[in-house]
């Protein structure tokens, strides 16, 4: 079976351009997460059986990025708690419920700073918002690469993954200690795409 992927000749010379797309040096850019390509990764404890793995789609949020200065990098996005998806409806329900989704939808996750590690990894420390508490929150994050998309419409866009640990607990989740663990591991694979608004959005929001 040829499964190879034929573009129409009128889309030749942009997809010519497509070779690898840098961020501009000057300054950071603006992006805006694209919820399609956007997961978080929820893993917790079953009772010791086994680790429960659950995702959430549909994030949306802004980042400010400079590769060549990790430490003026910003980033702000929510995440929509009701779409949580365990696999299995009882399970989706409970996770709500424990979440206490009706009332608070969302978690945010705002940052004050990021410590850059190396030239693709830094650490992105800020404030975690869900179950109407807040608690500090420290993202390990990689940044996959920024180029321009392979196939139409041919948007600039960033990839990230990020991982962080927390305690549910110390957010006021804490039903059913004894069966789901209090330790929860998070893992975000996130793609981005270039929009000068998203900047000038981030930069009005922390004035």
């Amino acid at each position: 079976m040829d499964c190879t992927i034929r573009l129409p000749l009128r889309w030749l010379p942009a997809a010519l351009l497509v070779l690898a797309w840098p961020v501009a040096a000057g300054g950071p850019q603006g992006f805006r997460l694209d919820p399609v390509h956007t997961r978080v990764l929820v893993a917790l404890d079953h009772a010791g059986y086994s680790t429960a793995l659950g995702t959430v789609s549909g994030s949306t949020g802004l980042v400010a990025f400079d590769p060549a200065d990790w430490s003026s990098a910003r980033v702000d996005v929510r995440v929509p708690l009701e779409r949580i998806d365990f696999g299995d409806e009882d399970w989706n329900a409970a996770a709500r419920r424990i979440l206490g989704a009706a009332s608070w939808p969302q978690a945010r996750f705002i940052s004050d700073r990021v410590v850059p590690v190396d030239a693709t990894r830094a650490q992105a420390c800020g404030t975690l918002y869900m179950h109407g508490a807040r608690q500090p929150l420290c993202l390990d994050v990689r940044f996959n690469q920024a180029r321009r998309e392979p196939l139409p419409p041919f948007r600039d866009k960033a990839g990230f993954t990020a991982t962080a640990s927390l305690d549910r607990l110390a957010f006021g989740i804490d039903d059913w200690k004894s069966l789901v663990g209090t330790q929860v591991e998070l893992r975000i694979e996130a793609e981005a795409l270039r929009d000068d608004a998203a900047l000038a959005e981030l930069q009005a929001r922390s004035r």
